[in-house]
Formats: C-alpha cells, sequence, structure tokens
C-alpha cells in the first residue's frame, strides 16, 4: 500500500467534504481495504496502486459534478460506487431536460422549473433588477424565488440572501408573541426555512445563517438600510401597506437583485387600507427594468383539489364584481 495526496483547490469545503466529511466517509465505505483522511484542503489516501488510481477517478469526477451542481451528497456517492466503485461521470450524460434545472439540493433533489410561467420568472429575474411574480397558494412563487436566490449565492452572483415579509397581518406587531425576535418570526417565515432545508445542507445552512449570509428579518428592520450585493426576497407582499413597499424599494443598492411575491387574493389588511403590492403594480408597470409575472391556477403543484379550489374563488370573485 502506498500514500498519495490529492489537494483540493477552488471549492467549498464544506459542500464538497460535506458535514462531518460525511462524503468522505461515503467514499471510503466503498473503499473498505484503503485509508482516506481529510486534513484542510487535502485527502491522504493509502490503498493499494489499483485502488489509489480508482479513488482518484472517483475524486476527480466528484469535482467535476460539484462544479456543475455546487452541491455533493452522500446518498449522491453511494449510488453511484456501489455495488462496485466506478465512475460517476455518467451522471453527467444521464441528466435529462438539463435546462429545466435551477438547483441541486440536498439528498440528491433535483430543483426544476415545472411550469412555463415558473421559467418566465427565471427568465424575468435574469433580464431585470427587479421582479414582481405574483400568484394564488401553491403555485411555487416562493419556492422558485428562494432557489433563484440559492443559485445566484453559490455561483458567486451575490455575497448575501435577504428574506423579509411583514410577520403579522397589517402590521408586524410582534409584542404579545412569546420568545426572542427569532422564535416570532420563524412561524411566518417557516416556508423559507422549508425551501432552504431542501437546498442547502443544515450544516451549512446554520452555518450561512449565524454568519449573516443567509439574513431573515421582518419588514421593518428594513429601513434605513441600503442592500448591496444582495438577492433580496420580499414574500407575502400583498400584506404591506403602500408607505412601506415604498421603503422597501429604496433600499436597493448596487449589484443587487429584488424578487417580489405575493397574491392579491389574500390581502390580510385592513378593509379600508390599500396593499402595496397592488399600488406598486400599478404605478410601475411601465418602469424600464421592473419585471411582471402572473402565475394562475395552472401552476398549482400541490393536490389536485387546490386548483379546483382556487378556480372556484375566482369564479366567484368575478361574479362578486359583476353583480
Amino acid at each position: 500500500m502506498k500514500e498519495t495526496v490529492f489537494t483540493l483547490e477552488d471549492i467549498d469545503l464544506l459542500d464538497f467534504l460535506g458535514a462531518d466529511n460525511q462524503n468522505i466517509k461515503a467514499i471510503a465505505q466503498s473503499f473498505p481495504k484503503a485509508k482516506i483522511i481529510s486534513r484542510g484542503n487535502e485527502l491522504k489516501i493509502k490503498a493499494s496502486a489499483t485502488e489509489t488510481k480508482q479513488i482518484q477517478e472517483l475524486i476527480g469526477a466528484l469535482l467535476s459534478l460539484y462544479k456543475k451542481r455546487k452541491a455533493i451528497t452522500p446518498e449522491l456517492i453511494t449510488e453511484y460506487v456501489k455495488p462496485s466503485p466506478k465512475k460517476i461521470t455518467s451522471l453527467d450524460e444521464s441528466d435529462k431536460d438539463e435546462g429545466d434545472v435551477l438547483l441541486y439540493g440536498t439528498r440528491g433533489l433535483i430543483i426544476k422549473i415545472k411550469t412555463e410561467n415558473q421559467r418566465k420568472l427565471v427568465k424575468a429575474i435574469a433580464e431585470n433588477d427587479l421582479v414582481f411574480a405574483v400568484g394564488p397558494a401553491g403555485t411555487g412563487k416562493t419556492y422558485t424565488a428562494v432557489a433563484l436566490a440559492v443559485k445566484a449565492l453559490k455561483d458567486k452572483q451575490v455575497k448575501k440572501i435577504i428574506f423579509t415579509r411583514p410577520a403579522v397581518e397589517a402590521g408586524e406587531n410582534l409584542g404579545f408573541l412569546p420568545g426572542d425576535l427569532k422564535e416570532k418570526l420563524d412561524p411566518y417565515l417557516r416556508p423559507i426555512y422549508d425551501a432552504l432545508e431542501d437546498m442547502i445542507p443544515s450544516e451549512k445552512l446554520k452555518f450561512l445563517i449565524e454568519t449573516n449570509v443567509i439574513e431573515i428579518a421582518p419588514l421593518a428592520y428594513m429601513r434605513g438600510r441600503t442592500l448591496n450585493n444582495a438577492f433580496i426576497i420580499l414574500d407575502e407582499a400583498q400584506n404591506t401597506t403602500p408607505l412601506q413597499l415604498k421603503m422597501f424599494l429604496t433600499r436597493m443598492g448596487p449589484y443587487s437583485k429584488v424578487f417580489i411575491t405575493g397574491d392579491k387574493s389574500q390581502v390580510d389588511l385592513p378593509t379600508k387600507q390599500k396593499s402595496g403590492l397592488i399600488h406598486a403594480m400599478g404605478i410601475l408597470k411601465n418602469v424600464s427594468g421592473i419585471g411582471f409575472v402572473e402565475l394562475d391556477g395552472s401552476d398549482v403543484l400541490r393536490h389536485k383539489l387546490v386548483r379546483s379550489i382556487i378556480g372556484a374563488y375566482e369564479k366567484d370573485d368575478a361574479n362578486k364584481e359583476k353583480a
């Protein structure tokens, strides 16, 4: 047996090695007679000449795959090296509809564009620095926004991601809720956390939040700031007032992308209070550099009944307008 040192360069070690070196452990399990040790950006391989070559080929293929996917998981490694070790470059060849792939998430999850309007969202944010995505629940507005934000961060197009939303109906009155700010906000931000957990390994996600690379804050905390080099998502914008949304829009700094989601049919503001989302879409519709995408019932990806329920409510609203 001989010892060989493999140096890893120009990669995020946590993404490639996995939390607690889980990816390296998955490789080692496929080569029980070999010894693989991770030290910083070096992998020390102690194995026979044949196995050393196989391990190096596998790591080389994983590096190629990492450059494409920006993520490697133990499940992915196990799938492609068992029952016998082999190169995984064939995985690239087996990907279908690669142009529809937004992101490669955790546990081997492939996050794809699923509807034509979602495709319009991707195009809109590529062509504009500010995008409004409006549509009923279940159309993938928030999930697509989170995927695009994570992709921009992984591709180093931005330095941070900021998620914000009006925390409660009609004004972010969080004082009555128990706990600290995070505990008060978490129930309202659960859809964002769920999406992030699909896209970023838990240890990496925890690190990014702790280091403020991913920031989750109530809308009121945006006041007075200039948000530079960031991908900013305002969720549930239908529950902002015109003044709140104007404040938010004017926070936008250089090299930033802003993605605003909302559902005009679910405004929870007091009856006489106009929605900032509806107001902004009316006065900004002819401003160059702003994209508008409206999703509808055909984009609903939840239970098949949801599409029918949305259709029934839309029909009822139309009848009321006629009356």
